[in-house]
């Protein structure tokens, strides 16, 4: 099958050699994107001359085409055949002596725009192009061929960008072969892989698994001799079998009617190596704007990296069957990157890389509806299967939140009805939708606050006198709650009915009636030379002093004024940044307790002492807030000092 002594070598065109070097020096990331290439071709090869049986009469059925593997480890040769339409010697020329038309004129002016070669091009069933990817592995490429019909067969016989030959050969059965010479090692690269079966096995199932045509190759095994089997030292042998090494028929192009949930989840688990079965499957078929298939999943539990910079998001994307990219990142958003699934559209361009996909306008049509998708599936759980959608928002509903606040308010239409949080009157997780129908009438504004668990939350002085009122509190308990709550800034029924969030920690909230506030304001300015001492000996700690109505039993507690509470604080100040942030500290005291009443007689009488009262009262009221005390050692030495 080598070119004859002697026979000139035909130039590629230009365009077709700057393409064959790219190859050459590897233009894709990785180099057993070949194999898939090829096959795809021939996957092609054999769908036109089925068309053309339908279309002529020919009587051929699908059933008769098949593509076949024969690595040879001797000769270092690797064979890809297909008894598809097959090439003339014009079509030799033409598809492999220069690019073909469909797209991949843009693909090389892409290429001579960019400033650098993209990692990793990815060109589906497109002959000229993807067939040049097996220069990566091969150091001499055979292609023989016979169109069906003809009696001329041709081969095309190349080694590399100088050029190649066509010349005629003895006919055989229609269809095409490929053989590719594969490279010697180098020192850091091993070519010997694509010789092996278990690693071409692998590759066509990670890449051409749902090739409609079978894919064929000879599997060595070793069986054990049967008339050994009862003997004390049983003996096996090598066999050598032809298998399909392919499943052909993909899951989610099969009808929901065909296919029992034990489908789904025995083909998520295989899939996706995941040991449990999926939460919830998302199984879509499209047509119109957005032509696609797509099969998801929303796992049980966040993978052990979920929430590391090592985890990467992104949906497996086929085109026509043939997987393009294994983590296509573009097609789900930030706060879904937790489901795990495909996409296979017919529609997308067929010159894909990471860099193109970018501007690919049906892909971003296919995201929008995908995203729909997900949102339409997990309201519909959050309705009708309330105790899986609780489990689903304790794996990621974290991801959720920090979709609203990351998203600088873009993403809240889209996300606000998918929040729960915990209530202080349902003892259980609610939607803000449930919180708006049981608001008292005449509430200003959707309570809530902040701590490190639910029942430190309760125990807050500022949550006493609330809940005894009848109002209803949000308890956050994750660092990203209360971010999350303040970018969506309001929630009701629509804009004339929706309602703020208001945390109780902060100094603005009053649910006093009108005389409780007149009371109030009287007893603050009767007290205000009380304050000022108190003020003065707490300096820049914090911003007020003041006597509050809003504490029952309770001597004391701490408040902020302005955006930034006392909680945001505490998250905000464990970040690893020399600027730390800080909340406008309001101290405030509670009128009807005792303390109050030792706090005047020290104005009256000690005013020293009266500084250190204020100290006190400010650590006690740091830690009930669950916030370090800053200076452990002194404030242990002034309770030690009145307990003398």
């Amino acid at each position: 099958m080598s070119k004859k002594e002697g026979t000139p070598l035909k130039a590629f065109k230009a365009e077709s050699k700057r393409l064959l070097e790219l190859m050459i020096n590897s233009i894709y990331t990785h180099k057993e994107i070949f194999l898939r290439e090829l096959i795809s071709n021939a996957s092609d090869a054999m769908d036109k001359l089925y068309y053309k049986s339908m279309s002529e009469n020919l009587g051929l059925s699908r059933g008769e085409f098949e593509i076949t593997i024969h690595p040879d480890k001797k000769e270092r040769t690797l064979t890809i055949t297909d008894n598809g339409i097959g090439m003339t010697k014009d079509e030799l020329e033409k598809n492999l002596g220069v690019i073909a038309q469909s797209g991949t004129l843009r693909f090389r002016d892409d290429l001579n725009k960019s400033a650098e070669t993209p990692e990793d091009l990815s060109v589906i069933g497109q002959f000229g192009v993807g067939f040049y990817s097996a220069f990566m592995v091969a150091k001499k490429v055979i292609v023989k061929s016979k169109q069906y019909g003809v009696d001329e067969a041709f081969i095309w016989s190349s080694e590399g960008a100088d050029g190649y030959t066509v010349e005629p050969c003895e006919p055989e059965s229609h269809g095409t072969s490929i053989t590719l010479f594969i490279k010697e090692n180098a020192d850091d690269e091993r070519y010997d892989e694509f010789l092996e079966q278990y690693r071409i096995k692998n590759l066509i199932t990670k890449y051409s698994d749902y090739i409609r045509y079978p894919i064929k190759m000879e599997m060595t095994s070793s069986k054990l001799k049967e008339e050994t089997a009862e003997s004390d030292n049983p003996e096996y042998e090598d066999t050598v079998e032809v298998k399909t090494l392919n499943s052909m028929v993909p899951i989610w192009k099969k009808n929901k009617s065909e296919l029992k949930n034990e489908d789904y989840h025995d083909f998520y688990k295989a899939k996706f190596m995941d040991y449990t079965e999926p939460h919830s499957v998302i199984h879509d078929k499209t047509e119109g704007g957005a032509t696609y298939s797509a099969l998801m999943f929303i796992p049980k539990k966040a993978p052990f990296d979920y929430y590391t910079k090592e985890y990467e998001k992104g949906l497996q994307l086929y085109s026509s069957g043939v997987m393009i990219m294994e983590k296509c990142s573009d097609l789900l958003p930030d706060h879904f990157s937790f489901v795990r699934g495909l996409v296979d559209s017919e529609d997308l361009s067929l010159n894909i890389s990471r860099e193109m996909l970018q501007h690919d306008r049906q892909l971003k049509v296919i995201a929008k509806s995908i995203e729909r998708s997900i949102r339409s599936e997990l309201k519909k759980m959050l309705r009708s299967e309330r105790e899986k959608y609780v489990e689903f928002w304790g794996a990621f509903g974290t991801q959720v939140k920090f979709g609203v606040y990351n998203g600088f308010g873009q993403n809240n239409d889209a996300l606000k009805d998918l929040l729960v949080f915990h209530s202080s009157s349902e003892n259980a997780l609610t939607t803000l939708d449930e919180y708006v129908t049981r608001m008292k009438e005449n509430q200003e504004a959707i309570y809530y606050a902040a701590g490190d668990t639910i029942q430190r939350i309760d125990s807050l002085p500022q949550v006493e006198t609330l809940k005894d009122k009848g109002f209803e509190i949000l308890y956050l308990t994750e660092n990203v709650d209360e971010f999350c709550l303040q970018m969506l800034a309001q929630y009701g029924k629509d804009d004339e009915s929706a309602k703020p969030f208001k945390s109780i920690q902060s100094a603005d909230v009053d649910v006093a009636d009108e005389s409780e506030k007149d009371e109030i304001k009287k007893i603050n300015d009767d007290s205000k030379a009380l304050l000022d001492v108190m003020k003065e000996a707490l300096g820049d700690k914090i911003a007020d002093v003041k006597v509050s109505k809003r504490l029952k039993t309770h001597p004391v507690c701490l408040t902020s004024s302005g955006l930034l509470t006392t909680q945001m604080e505490k998250v905000l100040s464990a970040m690893p940044t020399d600027n730390k942030a800080k909340a406008d500290k309001v101290l405030e005291i509670n009128s009807g307790h005792p303390i109050f009443e030792k706090l005047q007689f020290l104005y009256d009488n000690d005013k020293e002492k009266l500084g250190v009262y204020a100290d006190i009262l400010y650590n006690q009221a740091l830690l009930i807030e669950g916030m370090p005390v800053e200076n452990p050692a002194e404030f242990a030495q002034k309770m030690c000092g009145l307990m003398i």
